[in-house]
């Protein structure tokens, strides 16, 4: 038997941008998307026949549903491997929060399986396969700061240069990206939209007046903690702060790991709320 085991990053979009309402139902979006220090860890291994997926969450699917899962299968299938592989997940990165968790594990099991059979598939190959189980994936795969568009399948590099000391904060609801994207009205995008973003982010004045997530425009309405969180951020000490994805974790961006700290300790009486100190990446 082979094993591996590795991180499964999180991610933040610094912005997102709703384009447009495609004629396939999708939309075409513009975002500034960060991985971030926290992460699940992934432990693959070979088995004789099949596919398994184990995970420590009672949210995560353990069938053929779990990205991963078709992650496994596409490379599998692909390579026309006899072998099977068993994915086990253990969960840091809340569940269906707006960080990509999924999306990265998924990522995460491509590299893994590419490695542990010794494939020699091309980080462009195994976006290219990634891109047919979700949009997100191919980021994880491609690079640690990104401007996504299109679905969010066509990736530019953007260097940033600044450090960014965040806190995550879940509260305990779970946002259907499908409602958000679909309750968006093109109406609602913000005069601060078509920007250009820069390739090179140099200071953090420069990233902070990026900040813009259109998907606030709907959610915040319905879900009215969103807007708590982020006004409780502001007022201790965050730079800057912003809904990620469709949510519902919020972030604070701080100047120093200190200020983070400080914050985090300042918060902890919100026992509703899970709150993760992070980094970028």
């Amino acid at each position: 038997m082979k094993s591996i085991t590795l991180p499964s990053h999180a991610k933040i979009n610094l912005r997102l941008e709703i384009v447009r309402k495609r004629d396939d139902g999708y939309h075409d979006i513009k975002t500034l998307l960060q991985k971030v220090s926290l992460s699940d860890e992934i432990y693959l291994s070979t088995i004789p026949t099949g596919i398994t997926v184990v995970c420590d969450h009672p949210q995560v699917p353990a069938n053929e549903t779990n990205l991963a899962y078709a992650a496994a299968q596409a490379l599998l299938s692909r390579y026309h491997l006899k072998d099977g592989i068993a994915i086990s997940i253990k969960k840091n990165i809340p569940v269906a929060a707006g960080l990509g968790g999924g999306s990265s594990n998924a990522a995460t099991t491509l590299a893994g399986i590419n490695q542990l059979f010794a494939l020699g598939a091309s980080t462009e190959e195994l976006m290219k396969i990634g891109s047919a189980i979700g949009a997100d994936v191919p980021f994880f795969l491609f690079g640690n700061t990104a401007l996504a568009t299109g679905i969010g399948d066509k990736l530019e590099t953007i260097h940033l240069t600044p450090p960014l000391w965040l806190l995550l904060i879940t509260p305990p609801l779970q946002v259907s990206t499908t409602w958000a994207y679909r309750t968006f009205r093109m109406g609602l995008t913000s005069i601060r939209n078509n920007i250009n973003i820069p390739t090179c982010i140099n200071h953090l004045t420069a990233l902070l007046t990026l900040l813009s997530n259109d998907l606030e425009k709907v959610v915040i309405p319905r879900y009215p903690v969103i807007q708590t969180i982020k006004e409780e951020l502001f007022q201790r000490g965050a730079r800057g702060s912003l809904m990620s994805g469709s949510g519902s974790t919020v972030y604070g961006i701080f100047s120093t790991k200190e200020e983070a700290q400080e914050a985090l300790a300042q918060l902890k009486g919100h026992r509703e709320w899970k709150i993760q100190l992070t980094s970028s990446m």
